[in-house]
């Protein structure tokens, strides 16, 4: 995070940039941050649940349409925290 800060002074430091060029440059570091770590969960969240499904279908092959149409499910489901990730971000950046 001291990165990002870092950062953000010099942009606003090389451009001799007022208060308000400042504040934004802070607002799209503090975003993009926001978006980075709101996909993280639904990375790791993804990635183990496909794991268990394949797990599942390696054990119980015949009830391999059951656990695919439920891990298919739980993608679609998972997937939107990172959409809901993604508005934030947006709405942060440009409100």
């Amino acid at each position: 995070m001291s990165l990002l800060a870092s950062v953000a002074a010099e942009l606003a430091a090389e451009a001799e940039a007022d208060s308000g060029d400042a504040q934004n440059v802070a607002a799209a570091s503090g975003a993009g941050l926001a978006y980075g770590l709101a996909a993280i969960g639904p990375g790791i969240g993804i990635g183990y649940l496909v794991g268990q499904a394949v797990q599942a279908m390696a054990r119980q092959p015949e009830s391999a349409g059951q656990v695919q149409t439920t891990m298919f499910l739980g993608i679609a489901f998972t997937e939107a925290l990172a959409l809901i990730g993604f508005v934030v971000f947006i709405l942060l950046k440009f409100v």
